[in-house]
């Protein structure tokens, strides 16, 4: 399609001009920019031109959707207009990152630097855990440990300590790595940086207090100056400033050194430096500002205990959809680190179950099937520590459940805090969390669990069947039988009735709607998994149809397979999404994920090219479920019918359990 340079000019302007472009790109779907100032975007100018289907904002980025083989001509256009270079995604990221604001920035950059270290937390935690069942007193024995009444245990008990207190022991050494890779660096210095501030020659900082008040603290006199000689063990501050300057200084040095002597100077002078001013100035000064910090949390957990349980615990959910749970990571750790446990996580772990209980509650509200298997699964996966699938998935877009999980999660953090329940560790949230806690905590965080499991099932499904009910009672006062739904039926029975024709006759002449003859396309699932609506896609473009109608699959499988004989219209060269062109002309976009795009390739398998012709069943596209979940995209899969095409009258979604090439999630009716 040709496109009008005119049209490509009014977006340019009505994004601000060129001098307001920092950086543009491209995915399958829509131009991203990254904007100077984005109150200088003249959206209603964008509303009327031909080429926007529609328009939005998003984590930085001002983003201008145009559709599926129409937007990288666009950007062609528009780069030769204003002249700009051409950006990557991760530029745009880059970029329009730099435009969060300083608390959005902290938290991802937190975030940014813990959770590649949360597997070896975790495992470390339920190995804790393990040894805390076996060393632990009264837990199967009156005031006796097993390895007590059975001493051969004990030095199985022992190794297991060795090998899950190691992550915590060196736990410098793990941030040091992520932190310095987050800030540019190179890790392995970072894991260097680590290692020196927990060195065995310096004296624990796990025996400080008991030092201290000893007087046999020992120190460095440099020049008559004395320098305490402490480790850092189980902090979290010293090592993320020393790592921020360690980052930055050898980016300095390698831009200002010559290649030939970079070996010799570059990595020296930036530990001789960093670990110098870690022992002399940060340590000191960050260990003090943490120990501060701690005491005030611990003032408050003392002073105020059921005020702090009913905040933290109600509120935790809430922490998870702003993603600011991950900035309490830090806390817990520093919480282990100098207190030897944290009253954080035992209440983390409560507010997953009663997420879990009250998504599993949906199951006797809802009716569609599809739903009611999200909400088993999901309750599942709430139950083993991971609530975001029973969050996004259900909880929040009922809104009833994920306020009745906040509130059982409140009275259970209060029942906690008043009642002094610590975790020694962070392992796996949910019911595998009672391995983190305390043994002798046990019975009173088993009551916190049976109340989060207890009060927000019953009150999900007391008020979700009673919302049902009226409902019900609005829905049969107002229902009307009308004329144009029975045709609408009628034709979908003549189609249903030809559902075992080859694909190839399945553009035919169906029904007769007015005095215009329809033709229409069954579109079969290209995935199996649950097919869904538009809406529930988390991304504007798709969920507010601006490129288009479609549907959506929750994916159970990783093949995408053709959904009709087709011609190969377009790969996109991040093999993410394809565009098939039927023998009628009509297009259609299947789109793996969302943001998939920023994953460049990676996890991607693409079996097909432009120009090829493909039968209905042909594998197009393989994708490595892992490397995308772990990246944090949905898996959900859009397939659209672009805009624009004139010979679509209209389209019908179907939804629920589908297999691949075997249900139908599309009806096009076509024009003629």
């Amino acid at each position: 399609m040709a496109i009008d340079k005119k049209q490509v000019e009014e977006i340019v302007r009505a994004v601000g001009g060129k001098e307001n472009i920092e950086a543009a790109t491209h995915c399958v779907t829509r131009l991203r920019f990254a904007l100077y100032d984005e109150s200088k975007v003249d959206t209603e100018s964008l509303d009327q031109n031909d080429l926007v289907k529609g328009q939005f904002s998003s984590q930085g980025q001002f983003q201008v959707v145009i559709g599926p083989g129409l937007v990288d001509k666009v950007y062609d256009e528009m780069i030769q207009i204003t002249g700009g270079d051409r950006s990557s995604k991760d530029d745009v990221k880059a970029v329009a990152g730099k435009k969060q604001n300083p608390i959005q920035r902290a938290i991802k950059t937190l975030s940014d630097i813990f959770i590649p270290i949360l597997p070896a937390i975790i495992t470390a935690g339920l190995l804790l855990g393990i040894n805390n069942i076996l060393t632990g007193p009264g837990i199967f024995f009156d005031g006796k440990s097993l390895v007590d009444v059975y001493p051969a245990w004990k030095d199985l008990a022992s190794i297991i300590n060795t090998i899950a207190s190691t992550a915590f022991t060196f736990l410098p050494a793990l941030i040091g790595w992520a932190a310095v890779k987050r800030f540019g660096g190179s890790p392995l210095l970072g894991i260097v940086l680590g290692l020196i501030l927990v060195h065995p020659d310096l004296l624990s900082a796990y025996g400080y207090a008991d030092a201290v008040n000893n007087g046999t603290v020992p120190t460095w006199n440099l020049f008559g100056w004395e320098i305490e000689k402490i480790g850092y063990q189980g902090q979290v501050l010293p090592v993320l400033v020393s790592a921020y300057l360690l980052a930055k200084m050898e980016i300095f040095l390698n831009k200002r050194v010559h290649d030939s002597i970079k070996l010799l100077v570059v990595a020296p002078v930036t530990l001789l430096i960093t670990g110098f001013l870690a022992f002399t100035i940060i340590g000191p000064v960050t260990f003090a500002i943490a120990n501060a910090i701690t005491s005030g949390l611990i003032y408050v957990y003392d002073s105020y205990a059921a005020l702090g349980g009913l905040i933290y615990g109600g509120l935790y959910a809430l922490l998870v959809i702003t993603g600011m749970h991950h900035t309490f990571l830090a806390v817990d750790v520093q919480l282990i680190g100098s207190q030897g446990g944290t009253f954080l996580w035992p209440m983390l772990a409560l507010s997953n179950i009663a997420q879990g209980s009250a998504a599993l509650a949906m199951m006797l509200v809802l009716r569609e099937k599809k739903m009611r298997g999200l909400a088993a699964t999901s309750s599942v996966s709430a139950f083993l520590g991971v609530t975001e699938p029973a969050i996004f998935g259900v909880n929040i877009r009922y809104r009833y459940p994920f306020i009745f999980g906040m509130i059982g999660s409140a009275i259970g953090g209060v029942l906690l805090t008043m009642n002094n329940v610590q975790a020694t560790s962070i392992g796996v949230g949910g019911v595998p969390g009672f391995l983190s806690i305390f043994p002798n905590k046990w019975g009173v965080f088993f009551i916190g669990m049976a109340i989060v499991l207890v009060v927000p099932f019953v009150l999900t499904v007391i008020f979700g069947r009673a919302k049902m009910r009226k409902e019900d009672r609005n829905e049969s006062n107002e229902n009307v039988a009308e004329p144009k739904a029975a045709t609408s039926q009628s034709a979908s029975g003549v189609i249903s009735s030809a559902a075992n024709t080859d694909l190839n006759q399945r553009t035919r002449s169906a029904a007769q709607v007015g005095d215009e003859a329809v033709n229409t396309l069954e579109i079969m699932a290209p995935l199996t998994g649950q097919a869904v609506s538009l809406e529930q896609v988390p991304d504007p473009a798709f969920a507010e149809k601006q490129m288009g109608e479609g549907v959506a699959i929750e994916p159970s499988g990783n093949v995408v397979v053709a959904p009709f004989d087709a011609q190969v219209a377009h790969v996109i060269k991040s093999k993410h999404a394809v565009i098939l062109e039927h023998a009628s002309g009509l297009q259609v976009l299947i789109h793996v994920g969302i943001n998939t795009v920023s994953l460049k390739g990676e996890g991607f398998n693409m079996h097909v090219e432009a120009g090829e012709h493909v039968k209905a069943g042909q594998k197009l596209l393989e994708f490595d479920r892992k490397v995308i979940e772990d990246a944090g995209y949905p898996l959900i899969t859009p397939i659209i019918i672009p805009d624009g095409q004139d010979m679509v009258e209209r389209v019908e979604v179907t939804t629920g359990d589908v297999t691949s090439n075997q249900n139908g999630v599309l009806k096009v009716h076509l024009k003629g």
